[in-house]
């Protein structure tokens, strides 16, 4: 059995709870949080809740520690920290700054024999592998990802983050006529506000300023400076009646050509509908932790990606069973 502890018992902390139930060879060894442990209830029986001070009292009792915060401030500090002690696995998904991060991580993991997962998820993570597949196979082409519409765990944490912001849901939705054109085969050029609009739903504190929280959010580097920003204040209650779900989805597309003239034109598109983007994220996590987990036992240490990963080893099943039934 791989021994997983989970670190933060929010959304994903709780997906990453229900994937592991459907993985026969995972168990939950405990749970780790910043919170008062008593005031924490987990779904699972005979597993210890603890406090984060207590983590290295259980370094040899987990095979793999997933990091569940937020990318805007938890991620950044605690992977190269907590990969000193433990395989580690997280779902920093700060695009621009991944390169970044894997160097620090990557330092830690390497000088302390450790293998740490970074940037596991749909995107980044799956939608990353469809690029690559995309561009690999058509060399000659455009990539387009366009996500939503659909709930960003990453930007509605940003926003939350923000002085005076009580709650928010930030929605991620792709401008129709966009992904028409890609679909289409005509390779048109769109800039990120072209492909894309946000919509934010905030709720305020009470004598919060409003005005400073709207600019705030709009000019949030990484967030929100290059899109079309909307934002609206409404209630706590309208919050949880009118968008208390967490779906989300995107598409992957490469438009490129083959032929000896570049007479033919080929169009790939991967696709994603999620009911729910936390439960999503945890799953692809746990079958990276299985992974992370094998190539730590095999000697792999350091910073890795979803593009190091054999897809062999994302699988409880044999070599032969995937040969025998999904090849």
């Amino acid at each position: 059995m791989i021994r997983i502890g989970i670190l933060g018992y929010g959304n994903l902390g709780k997906g990453v709870e229900s994937a592991i139930k459907q993985n026969p060879d995972m168990e939950l060894a405990a749970v780790f949080t910043r919170r008062n442990p008593e005031d924490l209830k987990i779904r699972m029986e005979n597993v210890p809740v603890l406090n984060t001070d207590s983590l290295l009292d259980m370094k040899d009792k987990i095979d793999v520690l997933i990091l569940c915060g937020g990318s805007a401030t938890d991620l950044p500090k605690q992977t190269p920290e907590y990969a000193k002690y433990f395989n580690v696995v997280d779902s920093f998904d700060t695009h621009a700054k991944i390169p970044e991060h894997f160097e620090a991580v990557d330092a830690m993991a390497r000088e302390n024999h450790t293998t740490a997962m970074i940037s596991v998820g749909w995107d980044p993570g799956m939608f990353s592998l469809n690029r690559l597949y995309g561009n690999v196979i058509l060399p000659e082409g455009k990539d387009y990802t366009f996500w939503g519409k659909g709930v960003s765990q990453g930007h509605s944490d940003a926003i939350r983050r923000i002085e005076g912001v009580k709650d928010a849901k930030q929605y991620t939705i792709p401008v129709e006529e966009a992904l028409e054109a890609v679909r289409s085969g005509s390779n048109p050029e769109l800039t990120t506000r072209q492909k894309h609009i946000r919509e934010c739903f905030v709720v305020a504190e009470d004598g919060a300023d409003k005005e400073k929280i709207e600019e705030t959010i709009k000019t949030m580097p990484n967030y929100f400076a290059d899109y079309d920003t909307t934002v609206h204040f409404i209630s706590e209650e309208e919050l949880k009646a009118e968008h208390g779900g967490i779906p989300h989805g995107g598409f992957v597309l490469r438009s490129g050509v083959t032929g000896m003239e570049k007479e033919n034109k080929h169009i790939i598109e991967y696709s994603l509908k999620l009911d729910s983007n936390p439960e999503f994220t945890a799953s692809v996590i746990v079958a990276y932790a299985r992974a992370t987990y094998r190539m730590n036992q095999e000697g792999m240490t350091g910073c890795k990606t979803v593009f190091d990963v054999p897809p062999a080893y994302l699988s409880p099943l044999s070599g032969a069973e995937l040969r025998k039934n999904l090849l």
